[in-house]
């Protein structure tokens, strides 16, 4: 992950996260890994892409449990 730009992304209305990693791949595919919780890979790599979290507020501290399960540094805290 070292070099690669995030972008954070919050649909207050809708309550959904999302956490993205560099470009967008031009080949993606997202699965649910639990409820609620969305990872997207580059399927040729299968790098992880991006992270989406839907009811975000009542459970911030999923993000930074899945980040660590997919051995993922983020720099920042988000809860």
């Amino acid at each position: 992950m070292k070099g690669r730009t995030f972008d954070i992304y919050y649909d207050e209305e809708g309550d959904f996260l999302e956490v993205t990693f560099g470009d967008v791949p031009s080949n993606e595919a997202s699965e649910q890994i639990e409820d609620g919780v969305i990872v997207t890979r580059n399927v040729e790599s299968g790098e992880v892409y991006g992270i989406g979290v839907v009811g975000f507020k009542k459970r911030c501290e999923v993000l930074g449990e899945v980040m660590k399960r997919l051995d993922i540094d983020f720099p920042l805290s988000v809860c």
